[in-house]
């Protein structure tokens, strides 16, 4: 039966060790600046249930787009087999996200602002009283 076949699937996925940076969101680079999500949907899709599909739509973040599959499985197997995927003549850069990394980036970005604003003001960043 389908079940049958789906829980033996399942089983076998338990023993399975992924690396450590594998889990369930992509985060996509090199999109055309003009793809909509059905059409990210339309390609995602096809290695699973989506949880949600969120594209750029900054300046700074125009063509990139974050992918959650409900499955960490089909997430692996979209990430294999959809990097380098051409879409409108532009090959995909599929990664998987490590908000470890975003984080870090982020407060590296929030240092240097506030390592400008001191300059410009003047202040130095001690908290002499």
């Amino acid at each position: 039966s389908q079940f049958a076949s789906r829980s033996a699937t399942m089983a076998s996925r338990t023993n399975v060790r992924l690396p450590p940076e594998v889990n369930r969101t992509l985060y996509v680079r090199n999109l055309p600046f003009n793809i909509s999500p059905e059409e990210l949907y339309d390609i995602f899709g096809k290695y699973g249930a989506l949880r949600q599909v969120r594209l750029g739509d900054a300046k700074a973040t125009k063509g990139t787009a974050y992918v959650t599959y409900e499955d960490i499985f089909d997430a692996k197997h979209a990430c294999e087999h959809l990097s380098g995927f051409n879409v409108a003549n532009r090959y995909l850069i599929v990664l998987y996200y490590q908000p470890a990394k975003a984080a870090k980036k982020d407060l590296e970005a929030k240092e240097r602002e506030i390592q400008e604003l001191q300059r410009r003001h003047g202040v130095s960043g001690s908290q002499e009283r």
